[in-house]
């Protein structure tokens, strides 16, 4: 087929655009693609007591706050273990290095071995070389690094405190709005959707398959997570560490944190572990423990059922999740398959955008 030169420079001018306006303006997308997430995953509970007779002002309310305090009591109880965690790293560090230390002395490795080699033969070029004196009216410069200031450090951590605090009250606030809503949006953008009953009906189509699909992957996420805290909770029960519970709630919340939340996990509980039994081999035990739990739920399990779910390729998953992290960070690792979902929903029902549907899809 002949490749018009000009509508092809115009994709790639336009989706240029589209990527430096995402990337410019997430301070507005972020929040909004959270409030319809919530939105989302909310709905069919304040749906279920409209049909009780219960105001959808009351029940979206209601939920919300519960949501909100129970997130609140949760951190709360986790402060106390979480400090003495961050109390402990010195002596973590210490006992690290004494650990590392007696094992060097009992049985010298190979890559001791060669930083040794490599140690003597530095200390014999330097003893073979020319000696040079330093040059005379030749002022020497000193960089001195700035002194730690304290101020700074708090006004950094306010400032972002304020700033994690507004998001909160952002997203609660739209996702209550949009939980009254209703159908509202829906019915609207229907009818903006074009005189002819066949636009309808394909809008229609498309809006109760972004619905559908998103909340199936919103399940899926949910029963992998408790999955996951299930069973790191008895692995670490079997292996003896302590607050194997906690731990289990805490794995199954960063279990919603692709690639992140598993390093999180597998790198705090193998210090917590190294404290209480005092060996590598337990540490990494437990480390270990949690690595093969996360890498078989987040690399196997979870993108099989996504798939399934969505009717998406899990090849195209993985590399748009991957881009949406470049993007938006954090965020875009958690956005980024509701997003492709949305957008496959779309591309399949526009005559010119269905390559891209097609590719999305498995």
């Amino acid at each position: 087929m002949p490749v018009d030169v000009r509508s092809v420079s115009l994709a790639v001018i336009a989706t240029i655009a589209v990527v430096a306006t995402l990337r410019w303006a997430q301070g507005f997308f972020i929040p909004l693609m959270l409030g319809l997430m919530f939105s989302y995953a909310l709905s069919p509970l304040v749906d279920m007591a409209q049909r009780w007779r219960i105001p959808r002002t009351l029940s979206a309310g209601v939920l919300i706050l519960g949501l909100l305090g129970a997130t609140g009591a949760s951190v709360y109880s986790f402060s106390d273990d979480v400090s003495q965690l961050i109390n402990s790293l010195p002596e973590a560090a210490a006992k690290l290095r004494d650990a590392v230390r007696s094992k060097q002395g009992r049985s010298e490795t190979p890559l001791g071995t060669v930083q040794k080699a490599a140690a003597q033969l530095e200390q014999a070029a330097e003893e073979a070389g020319p000696t040079t004196q330093a040059q005379r009216g030749v002022q020497r410069v000193v960089i001195e690094k700035p002194r730690f200031n304290i101020r700074d450090h708090l006004w950094t951590g306010t400032v972002g405190l304020l700033a994690l605090v507004g998001q909160v009250v952002l997203v609660t606030f739209l996702t209550y709005f949009l939980l009254l809503s209703g159908d509202t949006f829906r019915r609207k953008l229907v009818k903006i959707a074009g005189p002819s009953l066949s636009t309808k009906k394909i809008t229609v189509e498309a809006l109760n398959e972004i619905t559908a699909q998103i909340q199936r992957y919103l399940l899926v996420q949910l029963l992998s997570s408790v999955a996951v805290g299930a069973v790191t909770g008895i692995a670490f029960l079997a292996l003896g560490l302590k607050h194997a519970v906690a731990w289990a709630i805490g794995a199954a919340i960063l279990n919603l944190v692709p690639y992140i939340g598993s390093a999180v996990v597998a790198g705090a509980s193998a210090l917590v572990a190294f404290m209480q039994f005092g060996t590598i081999e337990m540490a990494a035990a437990v480390a270990g423990a949690s690595l093969v739990i996360h890498t078989i739920s987040g690399n196997l399990i979870v993108p099989w059922l996504t798939s399934k779910a969505s009717r998406m390729n899990p090849v195209t998953v993985f590399i748009g999740v991957l881009a949406w992290g470049w993007l938006w960070g954090l965020w875009g690792l958690l956005l980024g398959i509701p997003i492709l979902m949305v957008v496959k929903a779309v591309c399949d029902r526009v005559e010119d955008l269905k390559p891209i549907g097609e590719l999305l899809g498995d």
